[in-house]
């Protein structure tokens, strides 16, 4: 398993290039925040994030923040990823996830030019979500165009290609996912053949059980049956935990609590990457949460992170993913989202 030194000298390439751009990045984040009449976006830190400001070391490792792009679709729909990619150099990101490679009314784009964008705005592409199956011979998914899916995720020169689609293509049975589970060897090994990782990003549902053994929790089924140096792990941290507010009792009503942080202390090297995204708790809600801005929850991110990143050997092994589904104003979610968590430090 490998990990990233403290010396990776293209990270430090880019921190360097980062502290060279910091002044404009702020001026230009607050102009852009100011049109988009958000007054609440550009308030000063209050609560959590700013009286964690200035003690003790930073908790998000430094070259480690990343954005999912599905939070920004529609301005990457309208504007394409040029301008979009402009301004989250800005906001202070590292790293970008696709969830595809087209931009909308913003004309078509080559996977080179795709790539030297970010590269140009001081982005590592990180990983990509692609389908796991379709009834579409010809479509684009792992089980149907596999040497396609890791021909254009090598070609963006990515380090993760992975599904957010969860392993219910034969059912919800044990032996469904054992099948399921033993396709996505398939994908890893063919990933690792190309230098890359193949991973799932859970969704709640995941963490329910078996129907035909109610006893059995599905996800430990994904973890048990795929091969941990083959299949790889996207924690969303949001649906983890809502997972847990739906599935902390079996279907016959007996206890089965967990802690989906517990999942990861036990087994790191298994979570790449990870979707930092925030919630309200709401009992009333089917999920336990409201999904809102990361920093405006009560999901505790200092918490998480400096557990992960206080293992040894692991402060720069994980990548940190900001996300929101549907946010209400996505370039404002983005600026919020990363100097919420680049505010954030470890307790003295």
């Amino acid at each position: 398993m490998s990990r990233i030194s403290d010396t990776d000298p293209a990270l430090a390439h880019r921190l360097t290039r980062r502290g060279m751009l910091g002044v404009a990045a702020g001026a230009s984040a607050a102009a852009l925040l100011g049109a988009a009449g958000t007054p609440a976006a550009a308030a000063p830190a209050t609560g959590t994030a700013a009286s964690a400001v200035g003690r003790g070391r930073p908790v998000l490792p430094p070259g480690r923040l990343g954005i999912q792009l599905y939070s920004l679709r529609d301005k990457v729909s309208t504007l394409g990823f040029a301008p979009v990619f402009a301004e989250l150099e800005k906001y202070g990101y590292d790293e970008v996830e696709f969830a595809g490679y087209t931009q909308g009314s913003a004309g078509p784009i080559t996977l080179a030019r795709l790539k030297r964008l970010a590269r140009d705005h001081g982005l590592t592409p990180i990983g990509s979500h692609v389908g796991y199956y379709s009834d579409d011979p010809n479509a684009y998914t792992f089980a149907q165009n596999l040497t396609k899916v890791l021909d254009d995720a090598q070609a963006l020169g990515l380090k993760h290609i992975g599904t957010a689609s969860g392993p219910f293509r034969y059912g919800s049975t044990v032996d469904a996912w054992k099948r399921a589970a033993e396709e996505f060897n398939t994908y890893g090994a063919a990933a690792r053949a190309r230098g890359m990782k193949f991973y799932q990003h859970n969704h709640s549902d995941e963490f329910g059980f078996a129907s035909d053994d109610p006893k059995v929790r599905l996800y430990d089924v994904l973890l048990a049956e795929t091969d941990p140096d083959l299949v790889f792990l996207e924690m969303d941290i949001f649906w983890a935990y809502a997972g847990r507010f739906r599935f902390s009792r079996r279907p016959d009503g007996t206890a089965a609590p967990f802690e989906p942080l517990d999942y990861v202390l036990k087994q790191p090297h298994r979570y790449p990457l990870f979707h930092v995204k925030d919630g309200v708790s709401d009992p009333s809600d089917q999920f336990g949460y409201r999904m809102v801005d990361v920093g405006d929850g009560d999901i505790d991110y200092r918490r998480f992170l400096s557990a992960v990143t206080r293992l040894r050997g692991e402060r720069l092994a994980h990548h940190w993913q900001a996300e929101h589904d549907n946010p209400v104003e996505s370039f404002a979610f983005a600026r919020k989202s990363s100097a919420h968590l680049h505010s954030l430090r470890e307790k003295c």
